[in-house]
Parts: C-alpha cells; sequence; structure tokens
C-alpha cells in the first residue's frame, strides 16, 4: 500500500465519521516536505563529501541542470511550473530552461543586493552528514531556504487539490457498501475525462435505477468555498455529497431538487440512505459500527 492510498483511507474514514480531514493532508504535506528537505540536505553534503566546492555556480550547475525533470529544475531556481506556465503561456522544457536560470540570477542578484543592505545580519546554514560539515554563507542559505518555500507551497496546492480527487470515486463506493447497495445499481467506471460532452470534465459517480443514471458529484469543501457548491449546481447533478454545507448551499440544492449529503453533520452520511430510498434503489439500513465496518470495507477498495 503507498502512503497515498492510506491517506485516502484515513480521509474517507474521518469525513463518513463526521470529523475533519485536514490534517491528513497536512500530515502528508508534512511528510512529503520533510523528505524533500532531507534529500536536498544530502545532496549539498554529498557534494562537499566529494571535495566539490560549494558555490552558488555549483548550486545552479547541479540543481538546474538541463538532465533534470522540469519540476525539479523549477524548483529549485525557486519557481514552480504553473507559475511559468502562467507567465510564458507555456511550460515545455525550453521554457522551463529558459525561465529557471533567468529567476535564478534575478533571484541571486536580488538576495546579493539584500544581504549588501542587512549587513548586520549573518548567517551561516551548517548541514553535517557522516561527520563533515558543509557551511553556508548569508547568500547561499537565503537561495535553499527559498527553494524550500517553493517546494513546500507547491506540495501545499498539489496535494489538496490530488487528495480531494483522489477520495471521491472511494467515497461513494464506501457509501454504498456501507448500505449494501448491489453493484449493479451504481457505475464507477465514468470516472474518467467523457469526451462524449461538450465540457470535457471528470464524472465522478452514477446511481442507477429504472434505467435512469443520476450524477453523483463529490466536493470536499470547507466553509469557505461555496462557490464550489454554485459549479455543482450549475452542471446539474442528481446528487451531491460534500464535507460542509452551508444553510444557504442546502436550501439552494432542494430549490433545484438536487440530493445532497453533508458528512460533517452529526451521522451525515445517514442521509445517503434516505437518498436511495428516494431513488428506488433497494438497500439495508445500516446499523453497524464504522470503526469496525469501514476499515474492511476501504481494505477492499485499496
Amino acid at each position: 500500500m503507498t502512503l497515498q492510498d492510506q491517506i485516502i483511507k484515513n480521509i474517507i474514514k474521518r469525513v463518513i465519521k463526521s470529523e475533519d480531514y485536514r490534517i491528513e493532508i497536512v500530515n502528508l504535506i508534512n511528510a512529503e516536505f520533510l523528505q524533500f528537505t532531507i534529500d536536498f540536505f544530502k545532496k549539498i553534503a554529498l557534494a562537499k563529501l566529494n571535495s566539490e566546492d560549494i558555490t552558488i555556480d555549483w548550486y545552479k550547475k547541479t540543481f538546474i541542470d538541463q538532465s533534470l525533470s522540469t519540476d525539479d529544475m523549477a524548483i529549485n531556481a525557486g519557481l514552480n511550473k504553473k507559475t511559468i506556465s502562467n507567465m510564458y503561456g507555456s511550460a515545455t522544457r525550453s521554457i522551463v530552461i529558459e525561465a529557471s536560470n533567468e529567476h535564478f540570477d534575478s533571484l541571486y542578484n536580488s538576495i546579493l543586493s539584500l544581504v549588501e543592505m542587512e549587513k548586520e545580519i549573518e548567517l551561516t546554514l551548517t548541514i553535517k552528514l557522516k561527520g563533515v560539515s558543509v557551511d553556508l554563507n548569508v547568500s547561499e542559505s537565503l537561495i535553499v531556504i527559498n527553494t524550500l518555500a517553493v517546494k513546500r507551497a507547491q506540495l501545499r496546492g498539489g496535494l489538496w487539490s490530488t487528495a480531494g480527487k483522489s477520495v471521491e470515486k472511494y467515497l461513494m463506493m464506501t457509501l454504498c457498501k456501507l448500505y449494501k447497495v448491489d453493484d449493479k445499481y451504481y457505475d464507477a467506471s465514468h470516472f474518467v475525462k467523457d469526451k462524449g460532452k461538450k465540457v470535457d470534465r471528470e464524472v465522478d459517480f452514477y446511481l442507477l435505477s429504472n434505467k435512469k443514471k443520476y450524477l453523483c458529484e463529490v466536493k470536499l469543501m470547507g466553509k469557505g468555498n461555496p462557490e464550489s457548491a454554485d459549479a455543482i449546481f450549475a452542471r446539474k447533478s442528481d446528487v451531491f455529497i460534500a464535507d460542509t454545507l452551508s444553510q444557504q448551499n442546502k436550501n439552494q440544492a432542494e430549490e433545484l431538487n438536487v440530493n445532497w449529503v453533508a458528512l460533517r453533520d452529526p451521522d451525515g452520511y445517514k442521509k445517503f440512505g434516505v437518498i436511495l430510498t428516494k431513488l428506488n434503489i433497494p438497500y439495508i439500513e445500516y446499523k453497524g459500527e464504522l470503526d469496525k465496518d469501514l476499515p474492511v470495507i476501504l481494505e477492499t477498495l485499496l
């Protein structure tokens, strides 16, 4: 099992139990960032073990080398590919190389100017590996700190988005398993880009009943992101599963005849049974223990 699979399981357990899931993503961000930081420091220390001079030229040659992936080059230069794409209208390899080198030179010059103005500040970053110490001066330390800051921002943006999308299908399947819904009454195979639609977008899940297909969508949205619900309503979804819904969202859903589940409500998952009844989908009312049953269900799905 991958770390991401375990995080998905933990998120689903939390949201169905009406608990906040965000700590799981924060933990994943922390784990990946700390591993990146350790690996990054090791590269610098190993270079010292190989008797290489740790200079700005060395940093640029080693960490913005054209043999690296474009993601790594951009991050090491203090950028990310999304920013480069927004700036240049593209993130092809040649553009990433050009932008990374240009930005690194600009960043270094800015750091030199700052250090010159703030002469009273002394900063030495010491990395020790196998008894050998590597000391980075103020300029070099600031470059490393900036790189780590950009990497964390990249992880934060990417993992919040990826985690939510990764959970959606399995959350719907878990709800169906809890209520013993036969797999002939739902369709998870369309959890892919639907080329047949005018707008090429991901379709989450379908519930099936009486030869009708009911589009289900999942959004692990917070209270500060009400526009996510608006987007679901605009697409005329039949079933909307959310982490949190405001009363206004709920009222809007009912006006538009959209069946909703707010999992953060007390025993919020139980409203799924109400929706199954309304759609004439056979099920068995869930009366088990979530702490006991969820791990078993998730083990079969992931």
